[in-house]
């Protein structure tokens, strides 16, 4: 025990000489002129520190609040218009048709978007990413084709519902 009570005791003197402070300085130099990148006193310099604030972006209408809210008005639309479309089924209203299909649309593009977002974020998967991205962007262009194909070509939305309805 007094052997170690000993050695703890010196251990802090030794180091804090100056042959301790010198061969620590040597070990530094040796260190830096091995190595492929030169030693810079004082570490490199970093702007602002860990306890500084972070920096928010300015606010946008299409980020944040502004698009959690078109977002929920639009789910929230949906329900009237299809319930219009059940009541108005037989009738050719082309308006509504326009609607309901450029909503249904909007309200699944912006869906499938938030999970690529959340699951599959370009910084973490750069290649994968972004083909996903504008493989949802491409096909969210052929359904929108589609659905006016649809409304001004053949039936339309409202009397499919009805006839799915009924059938």
């Amino acid at each position: 025990m007094a052997s170690s009570m000993i050695l703890r005791s010196t251990l802090p003197r030794t180091f804090a000489s100056a042959t301790g402070r010198n061969s620590l300085r040597s070990v530094l130099q040796a260190r830096a002129v091995s190595s492929a990148t030169q030693y810079v006193p004082g570490g490199p310099i970093l702007k602002g520190t860990v306890n500084d604030p972070t920096e928010f972006p300015p606010p946008s209408r299409t980020h944040g609040s502004y698009h959690w809210a078109f977002e929920r008005l639009l789910a929230a639309s949906l329900v009237p218009m299809t319930a219009a479309a059940f009541v108005t089924s037989g009738s050719p209203y082309p308006v509504l048709d326009g609607l309901l299909g450029l909503s249904l649309v909007m309200h699944s593009h912006i869906g499938f978007d938030s999970m690529i977002v959340d699951y599959v974020h370009k910084r973490k998967f750069p290649i994968i990413g972004p083909i996903l991205t504008w493989t949802l962007r491409s096909a969210t262009v052929g359904v929108l084709v589609g659905v006016y194909q649809f409304n001004t070509n053949d039936i339309g939305l409202t009397e499919l519902i009805a006839k799915v309805w009924t059938a």
